[in-house]
């Protein structure tokens, strides 16, 4: 049964009560859709299956668990808009990143640009790398209506890769014209790799519409997707099937085992997938995975519901914090950003955001804070009632942090 718009607005939401065992329509309000999503309740059959293979099969479970790896596989292409697409999974997005950097030819072209405001898994890497005398070229992200143009007029012969996230992940903010950046990475032999963690789920990333076809797409179901941990994924571009990580694990030529090797050193390769494998792997996350992403087909969560979504639990979102008409300085906004620009959350600027997550959890909201940003992330699984109860919340502790009257002197 496929659930409606209207069914994910009214309260209760139809979904929650496939979520029971995270209680979704209980007391707490999981406003942490941004960061960890509740799991639906197959996603807890899926681990007891996996439990149930490796028993009854023992070593012969790993054909069962590659079956379900494939359905990984296969959720990742229909939000990616990419049906034949070569995916390759992973514990993490930084596991799969270190790999494909791996693969570059950074002696030739010891350049990387990237922006501001990526996540760390990829700002980390490349802050140690620059210590170790790769040129990085970070550019801001404001404007973020022109990052893409920016970004690809730093593109130049010397660069080996421009990264760059299709949701900014500190501010929700869609990043528009990639197409440009790809164009400029085709014009000068350079990898693009565009970050779709915080896209994937909340908006329709269709790879070929948004001429992405030649890009790298890297992400995870550990967020909006519901997929649970170790469930990462790199999408390989058409042109770079025959890459040779240098960083490399067994696993990437475990289809070649049984072969007899002519030259027993030289380091072999499968599939254009199986080349950025590890090791021996927890199949957990694969039966989880493949569990969830079934369930999200059958509830007809296609990626156009999902982005329908968000972009109305947003408006609720800001609404409701509109209307609560908070000082400033306190807690705010950026209202120059428009709803249809965001993609899973809501950015509230507060200098005080520690503290007023930590009074939040304390009521049983639970959110997220990064600097002096608040991040309120809504779930489809969530009502419109949920959301404005926990906006309420949110003034509750905000004014608290401060006390009514220095807030009623301040909207003065």
């Amino acid at each position: 049964m496929t659930v409606t718009l209207d069914g994910l607005r009214r309260s209760p939401n139809a979904l929650a009560p496939h979520y029971s065992r995270f209680d979704v329509g209980g007391d707490r309000i999981l406003l942490s859709g941004h960061s960890h999503q509740a799991w639906p309740d197959v996603a807890e059959d899926g681990l007891l299956e996996c439990f149930a293979d490796a028993a009854a099969a023992v070593d012969g479970k790993w054909a069962l668990a590659e079956a379900k790896v494939d359905q990984v596989r296969d959720g990742y292409r229909r939000f990616l808009g990419d049906p034949g697409g070569e995916v390759a999974l992973g514990l993490n997005t930084h596991d799969l990143i270190v790999k494909l950097l791996s693969c570059l030819d950074l002696r030739r072209r010891p350049r990387v640009v990237t922006t501001e405001g990526e996540f760390h898994s990829l700002r980390r890497q490349l802050d140690r790398l620059a210590e170790e005398g790769l040129e990085v070229v970070r550019v801001p992200v404001e404007p973020v209506d022109t990052l893409a143009e920016r970004l690809a007029a730093e593109v130049d012969d010397r660069t080996a890769m421009v990264g760059v996230s299709a949701v900014l992940f500190m501010t929700a903010q869609i990043v528009p014209g990639l197409v440009a950046v790809a164009e400029a990475c085709e014009r000068h032999g350079a990898d693009l790799l565009v970050d779709a963690y915080h896209a994937l789920g909340t908006v329709v990333f269709d790879v070929h519409e948004l001429g992405l076809e030649s890009a790298w797409v890297t992400g995870g179901g550990y967020k909006y997707l519901q997929l649970g941990e170790g469930n990462a994924f790199l999408r390989i571009p058409p042109h770079r099937h025959d890459v040779r990580p240098a960083i490399t694990g067994w696993f990437a030529e475990f289809d070649l085992l049984t072969t007899v090797r002519d030259e027993p050193h030289h380091v072999a390769y499968g599939s254009p997938a199986s080349r950025f494998a590890s090791g021996t792997y927890d199949p957990a996350s694969a039966y989880r995975g493949a569990r969830v992403f079934g369930f999200l087909a059958d509830q007809g969560l296609t990626p156009e519901l999902l982005h329908e979504s968000y972009q109305h639990q947003l408006g609720v979102l800001a609404a409701a914090f509109d209307a609560l008409d908070l000082p400033s300085d306190v807690i705010d906004r950026d209202r120059t950003a428009p709803i249809e620009g965001l993609g899973g959350f809501l950015s509230l600027v507060a200098p005080h955001a520690g503290e007023v997550r930590a009074g939040l959890t304390e009521r049983g909201v639970l959110t997220d804070s990064r600097g002096d940003r608040l991040r309120v992330g809504p779930a489809p699984y969530l009502s419109d009632r949920q959301l404005e109860a926990g906006m309420a919340v949110i003034g509750e502790v905000a004014t608290e942090l401060v006390g009514p009257e220095s807030t009623a002197a301040r909207r003065r």
